[in-house]
């Protein structure tokens, strides 16, 4: 799959382009300059772990899914406030163990 505004080729389950931001769902852009995504997640998804684009336990993976913004810009808030008031690790560690995992799920 490539993105329609820029041409860089995405992974099939990539919601945003990484290189220009751009929407790849059907839907409504939402492009980083863009106009703001409506809020609150689709009411089929849950908070699950993603486990497929984790880097370390999927935390910021399966908030960005959930809420449906950029995982990039999922991370770099969770590192902003991790580094500014320390809470941000605690919560982090707490979500890692509460958060349910999506290993066994199928999303459609």
């Amino acid at each position: 799959m490539y993105c329609t505004k820029c041409g860089t080729e995405l992974k099939d389950l990539d919601k945003f382009c990484s290189n220009c931001g751009n929407s790849t769902s059907p839907g409504p852009s939402y492009s980083a300059a863009g106009s703001v995504p409506p809020a609150g997640p689709p009411p089929h998804q849950r908070l699950l772990l993603d486990k497929r684009n984790k880097k370390i336990a999927g935390v910021c993976a399966g908030f960005a899914r959930h809420f449906g913004v950029d995982l990039v810009l999922m991370r770099v808030i969770w590192l902003a406030v991790a580094l500014t008031t320390g809470v941000g690790f605690l919560v982090y560690l707490a979500a890692w163990i509460v958060v349910p995992s999506d290993e066994g799920v199928e999303f459609a």
